[in-house]
């Protein structure tokens, strides 16, 4: 996930959103995030929060252009 931020970033795509879920030990979320993840779902997470997730970050972006 960190070479996928860095090309990412590589190509300019910056404010491109970037979700990972799985199973992810604790001690590495932190690390994904600043990597340039923006959220992490892991196993038990409804499809609902992933989909309230996104559709905050939409609005966010919308009202920022």
């Amino acid at each position: 996930i960190p070479r996928i931020c860095d090309l990412m970033r590589a190509q300019g795509l910056t404010d491109v959103l970037l979700v990972v879920g799985g199973i992810i030990p604790d001690e590495d979320i932190a690390k994904l995030k600043r990597a340039g993840v923006s959220e992490v779902f892991q196993p038990g997470a409804s499809t609902q929060e992933i989909v309230d997730f996104i559709r905050a970050h939409l609005k966010t972006a919308a009202s920022d252009q």
